[in-house]
């Protein structure tokens, strides 16, 4: 009897003890998946605010270049001078003639000193050649101007050469590998190299667009995707990414230092939407090859404009950059002349009756053509406001307030000039980006070529059916499973890749597995974002994908510490957009709080946010980030911005207001200086200035003479040397500003 009462204790004891360990499995568990979820919430948070971000500077930038374009269609040089002034501004972007070019850029005047320690280049190139130059960026050394230009010089004759779509086959080689967007992430280039192995007979790449911009070594990845192009033209293909686009690269610098010297000069305070993007290869190349940077930057937006936009695997997979649309036709992509769209931003969209305007060549003339009755016809546009007469300069309080005011009302008008774009009853034409010459087909006809241009390098997958306006980047468009399906059935394909957009794992697949996203630059956001991969196409063209991290410091992170960091930047960067934006988001605030208490509801603080800043961000998700929670459930608005500018505020305890604008321009201040300083001498001449002023002030009908505008650059110049060098620029930015406390 006591034996058996010991046994059935023991198995009491034993049940109650696999009982107890089985609920502390099922609670670890459960902690386990809603520490898992957090993080992942948490994660998808931080992306989309990141990715917010980047994409409103891409709206901002397209609208930018409508505001712009309209500018340089309007404006009436009036001296040679000025119609010289205005060619080399807006009109850069045009092609040069074939002879011309050559002159432009000719390489074999230029001699390499006996000083030159780096990497030479013969022609024809061997892999030796590539093997020196990889070797040379390991070591930060820099490649002569000489060869770069003719290096470039020998690309573009090649890719003149090549067809819209290039054909790849597995047969020749034992497989294919595509590779997506690098940004100028040099690291990541050597990684694919060292993990795949370099270019050769037996290896062939595919590299998907989006070489350059962002990262800080564009052009060395250019220049080593180039040397292989030529030395092994079978196995090496490139594609056109939307940033193989001139005004990309340089127009978002070249228009937003413009449109912030009219604000800044003129103490403008109107609000508008400049993020500070990490776009910038025109700046990269310029401050490495100071002395034949320009030269170097029109060779490659030739080059630019050449690259093929797609390929095609075994006939059976289709590698584009962006996407498809429910129009996309590979036959006309096929037949398109690639090189006559230097630029495929959205253009701008104009009534029936101005279809003919008469395209000029290089040589700034106006765009108004005379009707029947011998009179200059212009858009159908909102009636500009005129100006009152300008007081005196010796008032200089009434001269400001009165310049603060025309100007407030000149981009107002201009404002509504980019947004004319959502009328119904007019209909697009031609992109003022096409090349202006050579355009002797119909117009129509123009504008499916450049759409097809545009939709295939600007467009995003999407889970819905159908096919929509991309109004997130603004271009492009939003295509559905259906499109993409219509898309193989109709050209008998396996499955799409592109690339274009930033992905954690460095790729993803979408609809139903026909769709493959790869994204090989690493760390995109920030170290521990996302991972980089490329992907491997045998002779069965069943996909294998290789994975990496490029940045060692990313190995030692932790899930939970990557997430942190990731998150930790993103919302700092998140608060220097809100702190940027400070005097549109008070004013935002005020229309809540009808009784001036100072206090808003949490609920009317995440409306009036998005209603500043448009990032289509769950705000309400974000606020325990951004607000401190209070008891009662209201914000004091005033003491939550007070609390941003102290995170912002310098060591030099600047005043908030002038801060904050510096934050908003901060990015923008040193190309506006190298925009007026034409020669690139480091100092602004008088004359220099002079002619940019008087650009603005003939398009805005502000009706400053030349004394004027002497007076205005006299007072620039602080040390009266009759110059005006950075730091004096500066200096007048920063007393403007203080001028309206």
């Amino acid at each position: 009897m006591g034996s058996g009462s010991s046994v059935n204790a023991n198995y009491k004891y034993s049940l109650q003890k696999s009982e107890n360990a089985f609920k502390a499995a099922v609670l670890i568990q459960r902690w386990y998946r809603r520490h898992v979820a957090r993080l992942e919430m948490r994660r998808r948070c931080t992306w989309r605010i990141f990715q917010s971000i980047e994409y409103a500077c891409e709206q901002d930038q397209i609208k930018l270049h409508n505001f712009f374009s309209y500018l340089m269609d309007n404006f009436t040089p009036s001296s040679s001078k000025e119609r010289d002034f205005i060619s080399r501004m807006f009109i850069s972007g045009e092609s040069f003639k074939e002879a011309e070019l050559e002159k432009y850029c000719d390489y074999e005047s230029m001699e390499v000193p006996d000083s030159y320690t780096g990497p030479r280049l013969s022609f024809p190139l061997l892999p030796d050649h590539a093997t020196a130059l990889l070797e040379a960026f390991k070591q930060k050394q820099q490649l002569h101007a000489r060869y770069v230009l003719n290096l470039l010089h020998e690309t573009r004759k090649h890719l003149k050469q090549l067809p819209n779509i290039s054909h790849v086959s597995t047969c020749y080689s034992e497989e294919v590998t595509v590779c997506g967007d690098l940004h100028g992430q040099l690291d990541d280039l050597f990684l694919i190299f060292y993990k795949n192995g370099l270019p050769s007979p037996s290896k062939s790449y595919v590299f998907n667009g989006d070489f350059v911009d962002r990262g800080k070594q564009s052009l060395e990845i250019l220049i080593i995707l180039f040397t292989f192009l030529l030395i092994y033209p079978k196995e090496v293909h490139l594609n056109r990414g939307n940033h193989e686009d001139h005004m990309v690269n340089l127009r978002y610098e070249f228009l937003v230092g413009l449109m912030t010297m009219s604000r800044v000069l003129l103490q403008n305070p109107t609000q508008l939407l400049f993020c500070s993007c990490r776009y910038g290869f025109t700046k990269e190349v310029m401050q490495k090859y100071k002395l034949h940077g320009k030269k170097i930057l029109k060779m490659i937006q030739n080059v630019f404009c050449w690259l093929p936009l797609a390929t095609l695997i075994d006939q059976k997979v289709l590698v584009i950059h962006g996407g498809v649309s429910d129009t996309t036709d590979l036959d006309m992509l096929e037949k398109i002349q690639r090189n006559k769209f230097i630029s495929v931003l959205r253009g701008k969209k104009r009534k029936e009756s101005n279809r003919n305007v008469e395209i000029k060549e290089i040589n700034g003339e106006s765009q108004a053509k005379p009707d029947s009755a011998g009179n200059e016809t212009t858009s159908s546009l909102p009636s500009q406001p005129r100006p009152a007469q300008a007081p005196s300069m010796a008032n200089r309080v009434e001269f400001s307030r009165w310049v603060r005011q025309t100007v407030q009302e000149q981009i107002e008008w201009c404002r509504k000039l980019v947004d004319i774009s959502d009328s119904e009853e007019e209909e697009l034409t031609c992109s003022s980006l096409v090349s202006l010459t050579d355009l002797d087909g119909p117009c129509w006809t123009r504008q499916e070529e450049w759409k097809q241009i545009l939709d295939i390098l600007w467009s995003d997958p999407m889970p819905q059916e159908g096919c929509r306006e991309n109004t997130v980047r603004g271009g492009g468009c939003y295509f559905g499973p259906d499109v993409t399906r219509k898309i193989l059935e109709k050209y008998n394909l396996q499955f799409l890749i592109r690339s274009h957009e930033c992905k954690q794992d460095g790729y993803e697949f979408c609809h139903n597995r026909k769709v493959l996203t790869i994204f090989s630059a690493s760390n995109y956001y920030e170290i521990g974002s996302n991972r980089g991969a490329y992907v491997k196409l045998g002779p069965d063209l069943v996909p294998h994908f290789v994975q990496y991290q490029a940045n060692k410091t990313a190995h030692t992170l932790t899930m939970t510490q990557r997430i942190s960091r990731v998150e930790e930047s993103a919302f700092r960067a998140l608060r220097e957009k809100l702190f940027a934006h400070t005097s549109a988001l008070i004013s935002a605030f005020k229309l809540y709080d009808k009784d001036n208490t100072g206090r808003i509801t949490l609920s009317n603080w995440a409306t009036a946010v998005e209603s500043v800043l448009h990032l289509g961000l769950p705000w309400r998700m974000l606020r325990p980030q951004l607000v401190r929670s209070t008891a009662d459930g209201m914000l004091e608005y005033k003491s939550w911005l007070d609390d941003l500018a102290m995170e912002q505020r310098s060591q030099e305890h600047i005043q908030s207001s002038l801060l904050e604008v510096i934050y908003r321009n901060r990015s923008n201040l040193e190309t506006i200086f190298r925009i007026i300083d034409r020669d690139h001498s480091g100092l602004i001449s008088f004359e220099e200035f002079h002619q940019t002023w008087k650009l603005f002030s003939s398009h805005m009908n502000i009706e400053l003479t030349d004394d004027g505008i002497n007076d205005l650059v006299r007072s620039i110049d602080f040390n009266k040397d009759g110059n005006i060098d950075f730091n004096e620029f500066l200096e007048a930015f920063r007393l403007v500003k203080q001028s309206q406390q």
